[in-house]
């Protein structure tokens, strides 16, 4: 079973678990490294004007559309 551990990763490399974890025996991970808060906004920001080109299209108001609800008076 795959399991998600969070955890913090100083700049030497030192990796400190953020909760505790009991195994029966050693086992493989894989660490990746998330972007800072601050680049994670930046990034948000990059890639607005890329998903707007694609999402903005009537084919994709169309696809959507039985999502929207639609009020009369």
């Amino acid at each position: 079973m795959l399991q998600t551990i969070e955890a913090t990763i100083d700049e030497h490399g030192n990796v400190q678990l953020l909760e505790q974890v009991q195994l029966s025996e050693p086992r493989r991970a894989y660490v990746t490294i998330l972007p800072s808060e601050s680049d994670a906004s930046e990034i948000a920001l990059l890639s607005e004007a890329a998903l707007a080109k694609d999402w903005n299209r009537p084919e994709e108001d169309l696809a959507w559309s039985h999502l929207q609800q639609v009020q009369s008076s």
